[in-house]
């Protein structure tokens, strides 16, 4: 059996085993490079991924498993190395294998041309939305629909926070869709666009131009859906929307940030609506698929990002919209200065000490308070009192936030240091340092004064 026949027939066994939205993230990419006997009983098997972060997390999570097929399938022991190399032709993606992390889409004109004519962005798309447990359920939902748009699920609900994802599900739908069938009727909006919309039309009297348009779309992406409650005049031409759609047998997906029965002030047969197809709770981003995030953004910029500051930075920066936003800064940094991408210049950027990833010498809880407390200028029983003005609020906040990254200290405990502070201030506490510290350079340079304190 030849090594491309071979690496086949691996890949079958593992979707037998695999989700379809992880085999589909993290292998169509791959190959087989090649194969070294090292004598009739055992083999080194040579396997390509497409970056170093496929690589680590093929080789993390999976090495047991593609052994497993390996010795199963040649009736010899292999050992397993994984390198970084690109297939020297383009590989299409099969139909039910989309969404590798870095794969490029090529468009074809007419489809690229319907894309942008929909109001939907190309960078967009499965390829590039990165697939974990957090949200592995809402991305499997948004393939199969792209696949058979009005088949299954129908309404397709998503709602979670702000940056989990939601809007780049609903329009790669819409540009899935777009690529085989570029003159298909799909109309993207915002709620907020939706109402505007109709009320100029009430205002103009063009309701029949704002009906036709609506109501003859094949597939119908409204985004921030929870905009329109409250708003009788657009619930009631909504409803009669939704309705012409389904029954013509259309495709409805809508995002909000919450779940239908929490929308405050939607109609009652409206809410029935939104819960008869399949409703899902996308989560936020946990550390890796940040790190997936920013990995997948740099590529698109062209920004030859390595894995250790990708890391750094999604351990520092929650919020997936500040991801992308602090990674444009880095790179300006970098090219301002003349300077390549560090660790040291992230670190700056983040807030952190140039010794932050050196062994650090044993610190307690007390001696983070003393270093805060001298710092801006107040006692230590003044951050652990009940008094709240602006400044001392915020060294309160710091000393949260230090706790907890730099202690690992859990968040009821700190809540207790600081005389029994309930756990969700010490969250909020901890949150607002986090998202404040890539955007005030005042904050960061205050925190690298503190950890010289401490560390100095």
């Amino acid at each position: 059996m030849d090594k491309d026949k071979l690496w086949q027939t691996v890949l079958e066994n593992l979707k037998l085993t695999l989700s379809s939205a992880n085999f589909a993230t993290w292998f169509p990419q791959t190959f087989l490079n090649q194969i070294k006997a090292v004598d009739q009983t055992h083999q080194i098997v040579e396997i390509a991924t497409p970056s170093t972060f496929v690589k680590d997390t093929i080789e993390n999570r999976y090495y047991g498993l593609i052994k497993e097929a390996l010795d199963k399938t040649t009736e010899k022991k292999n050992d397993l190395i994984f390198v970084v190399k690109q297939l020297k032709q383009t590989t299409k993606i099969k139909k039910n294998e989309k969404g590798t992390l870095f794969a490029k889409i090529e468009l074809k004109k007419p489809s690229q041309e319907a894309i942008l004519r929909a109001g939907l962005r190309p960078d967009f798309n499965f390829e590039t939305f990165a697939v974990n447990t957090t949200n592995q359920m809402a991305h499997a939902a948004a393939m199969a629909v792209a696949d058979s748009p009005g088949k299954g699920y129908n309404p397709l609900f998503l709602y979670g926070g702000v940056g989990v994802g939601k809007t780049h599900l609903m329009q790669a739908i819409g540009t899935a869709v777009l690529e085989r069938r570029p003159r298909i009727n799909i109309i993207y909006c915002m709620g907020e666009e939706f109402t505007t919309e109709i009320v100029d039309a009430i205002r103009k009297k063009t309701t029949k131009q704002f009906k036709d348009k609506y109501r003859s779309a094949k597939i119908l992406l409204i985004d921030d859906i929870q905009f329109i409650a409250g708003k009788i005049m657009v619930q009631e031409e909504f409803f009669h929307t939704f309705n012409a759609i389904w029954r013509a047998g259309g495709q409805i997906v809508m995002t909000s940030d919450r779940r239908p029965d929490e929308i405050s002030n939607l109609e009652s047969r409206l809410r029935s609506r939104f819960e008869g197809g399949l409703t899902i709770d996308i989560q936020d981003p946990d550390f890796e698929l940040r790190t997936a995030i920013v990995l997948i953004k740099s590529q698109q910029r062209k920004i030859k990002l390595p894995m250790d500051i990708a890391q750094l930075i999604a351990s520092n920066v929650t919020s997936t919209r500040r991801l992308e936003g602090f990674l444009v800064r880095l790179a300006t940094e970098a090219k301002t200065k003349n300077e390549p991408l560090t660790p040291e210049l992230a670190s700056a950027l983040l807030g952190m000490t140039n010794a932050e990833t050196l062994p650090k010498k044993l610190v307690k809880p007390k001696e983070i308070l003393g270093a805060v407390a001298n710092y801006y200028g107040f006692k230590n029983k003044e951050l652990l009192g009940p008094r709240r003005p602006k400044k001392l609020a915020l060294a309160r906040q710091v000393l949260m936030y230090l706790l907890r990254t730099e202690l690992k200290m859990p968040l009821m405990d700190i809540g207790q240091f600081l005389n029994n502070r309930d756990h969700t201030t010490v969250m909020y506490g901890v949150d607002k340092i986090t998202h404040f510290l890539p955007e005030s350079e005042e904050l960061r340079v205050e925190m690298v004064g503190i950890k010289q304190k401490l560390y100095g």
